[in-house]
């Protein structure tokens, strides 16, 4: 199984300079916890959820006054489209991430695979250890 057939196709994405508060309302407008941060049509980083309630509200910043540019986690961990949902597993597990932007062979984002993406669509016993290697703990650095 390969990448593409289970990853989101064209997600919302942002630039750096995009506010957090529009970041959030995209996260609402998607239902999702992740947006790519594009520039110059490349993934130069990606904020979620947790970045910006432990970069801003934890660090009594105001999210308000942020970009994404200044709370997104980088370097991000990317997918060859037409990777295996195995050497996917690899990547997000080796990255403590739980989900990544997918790219073609020219680096252009073309989707997002999320452990959960992983988890519905597929019965290999390496989605468990994935669940619990990736729980075990994560990098709050911010480069």
């Amino acid at each position: 199984m390969r990448v593409t057939e289970l990853m989101t196709k064209l997600p919302s994405t942002c630039g750096p300079s995009t506010t957090v508060a529009q970041v959030a309302k995209a996260m609402v407008k998607c239902d999702c916890g992740a947006i790519p941060v594009i520039e110059a049509g490349r993934v130069v980083g990606i904020i979620t959820d947790r970045d910006i309630v432990i970069r801003a509200v934890a660090a009594e910043k105001c999210p308000l006054e942020l970009t994404a540019g200044e709370l997104m986690s980088r370097p991000v961990a990317t997918l060859l489209s037409d990777a295996s949902v195995e050497s996917a597993l690899k990547v997000l597990e080796q990255n403590k991430v739980r989900r990544a932007p997918v790219v073609d062979m020219s680096g252009r984002l073309v989707g997002i695979l999320s452990q959960a993406d992983i988890a519905r669509s597929t019965p290999l016993p390496q989605v468990g250890e994935l669940l619990h290697d990736i729980s075990q703990g994560f990098d709050i650095g911010h480069d």
